[in-house]
This record gives structure tokens, C-alpha cells and sequence, in this order.
């Protein structure tokens, strides 16, 4: 869809257009075709791309792919840093080398659930409950789930394996929740805000609470433990180097009661709506949403 102007887009008109718009995968044109609601067709070459696209077909790379294939520049990370930092799994693997703290974790492939007994004994042995199952491939935290019993573990393998064929089985850190906004890459600096946390309205910050509960709120420059507002700027950091994070990304942690600091995740596109901690870290330090 094509929003006609700015007003379009504020009313939510441009939602409804009739005209559609479709990115050429061809560098030499370097534009999108434009299709009418006559079904006369144009072209309208475009300067730059901003995806600000979440999960799925927005922060994996497959966007970045094709705006790569179409020649046209983008804000954020690349093809493979977009990718990997989507893939918990992946990710996992490539912090361990940096040695920061990660919650234990059991990876489970969705074929392996045919031999669910099997499965379940194995993350048994090596995660206690409560557990916290998650797809490796899934944004705003669609498919989570918590289990307290292997009952619960059991339902929330197979909701894990709706939206993703490798799942997460994760052990529960009970501390803070706390997010890091990185900014740079490339010839200029990589520089990280301040610490914000969330306080979640629902037992855990799931899509409902992110988007629908007016109750989740947001902190900047919290009273932590320790000395975890100190370290956490710089670990994000190291994160989005090590996933050769450009342009922007949204680094997030744990901290325990006695300062200790866990790494959860790192968005490569984060959110941009009213409460969304991104620009909310860098207000808190003078950098406005426009800048």
C-alpha cells in the first residue's frame, strides 16, 4: 500500500488505498511499481528504505534482502546481523563466545516433539522449572509461554512449534527486566543509552502486555543492584558488535537481586510506538525522536 500523504497516514486512510506499491528486486531501476486503482502502472524511485518492520518478514533479513537485490540504501542492521539476532538460538551461540551470562537453555527441534517423552526428559535434565519456552523465530513474543509443570511444558512445546520449527526452552531469571538502546556502527561510533526497565502488567511481558495493556510501563535510569547500569551499556554493546549490528538495535537484559546481569535478547529493529523503550532511552538523554 501507498499512503498518499502524511495526513493519510495519520488518519489511517492509506491503510484502505486502492493503489499498491511493490518493491523491484532490480537494482538498475532502484524504485517501487506503483499499480492504481485503475490498474495503471508507474514507478517511483525511492531514495531510501526505513523498515520499521517487527519480526517475521521485517527484522530477519528477508526485507534487508531484497532491499539489497533492489540497490536501495536502508536504515539498521544487514542481512546476516538481522538474521541472527532474530534467531535466539543463533544468538545464543554467538554471545557465548563474548562470556556474558545467558539463562541455561535446551534447544528443541518442532520433529523431535513425534517423541515428546523423549523430549521432555531431556530438558528435564537440564533446565528446572519454571521454564520459559519460546520459537527461535518469532517477534513480540508471539508463541511464549511458561510452564511450571511438564504438563504445561508439553502444551507450550506445540504452541513453540506453531510458529517455529526450532524452540527454546529457557530457565526462569527472576531480577529485573531491563532494555539498552545502541546506536552507530560502520564509520561512526557505537554509542548506548542508559538503562530503562519495564514493568509489565502481565506475569510476563507478552504481546498483550507490549501492545493492548495500558498498565505496562516504562523506566528510565532505574535504581538496580550492583553495579549493572554501569556494565549493561557496555555489554549491549559488545552484542551488537558481535552480531555485526549496524545502524540501531535494542539490547535487552536481566539483573538479579545481588547485580548480577543476564542477557535475554537483541532486536535489530525495535519498536517505535508511544511507550516503546527505544526512543524513550534516548529522549532520556536529550536525542529526540526526530533527531
Amino acid at each position: 500500500l501507498r499512503a498518499g500523504s502524511v495526513e493519510d497516514i495519520s488518519s489511517g486512510r492509506w491503510y484502505h488505498s486502492q493503489t499498491e506499491a511493490v518493491l523491484l528486486p532490480d537494482a538498475s531501476k532502484k524504485s517501487a511499481m506503483i499499480t492504481d486503482a485503475k490498474g495503471q502502472i508507474s514507478f517511483c524511485p525511492v531514495d531510501l528504505a526505513f523498515p520499521l518492520l517487527h519480526g517475521r518478514f521485517g527484522e530477519d533479513g528477508t526485507v534487508q534482502g531484497l532491499l539489497e537485490l533492489a540497490g536501495i540504501p536502508y536504515v539498521g542492521c544487514g542481512v546476516l546481523s538481522s538474521a541472527v539476532s532474530m534467531d535466539k538460538l543463533y544468538t545464543k551461540l554467538i554471545v557465548e563466545r563474548l562470556q556474558i551470562p545467558q539463562a541455561k537453555y535446551e534447544p528443541v527441534a518442532a520433529e523431535e516433539l513425534k517423541e515428546l517423552e523423549k523430549v521432555v526428559a531431556r530438558i528435564e535434565a537440564s533446565v528446572p522449572y519454571p521454564v520459559f519456552i519460546k520459537p527461535s523465530n518469532a517477534g513480540s513474543s508471539r508463541g511464549v509461554s511458561r510452564a511450571d509443570s511438564r504438563e504445561e511444558l508439553e502444551k507450550g512445546l506445540f504452541l513453540a512449534a506453531a510458529e517455529d520449527r526450532k524452540i527454546l526452552v529457557e530457565e526462569m531469571i527472576v531480577g529485573h527486566e531491563v532494555e539498552c538502546a545502541v546506536f552507530g556502527g560502520g564509520k561512526e561510533p557505537v554509542i548506548a543509552s542508559g538503562v530503562g526497565e519495564i514493568l509489565a502488567a502481565a506475569q510476563f511481558y507478552d504481546y498483550d502486555a507490549k501492545y493492548h495493556n495500558a498498565e505496562s510501563k516504562t523506566v528510565t535510569d532505574p535504581d538496580l543492584p550492583g553495579e549493572a547500569s554501569q556494565r549493561i551499556p557496555q555489554m549491549a554493546k559488545e552484542v551488537f558488535q558481535a552480531v555485526d549490528g549496524y545502524g540501531l538495535a535494542r539490547v535487552d537484559f536481566f539483573v538479579e537481586k545481588d547485580g548480577r546481569v543476564v542477557f535475554n535478547e537483541i532486536n535489530t529493529m525495535p519498536g517505535f510506538t508511544a511507550i516503546s523503550m527505544y526512543p524513550i532511552l534516548w529522549e532520556a538523554r536529550g536525542i529526540s525522536k526526530k533527531e
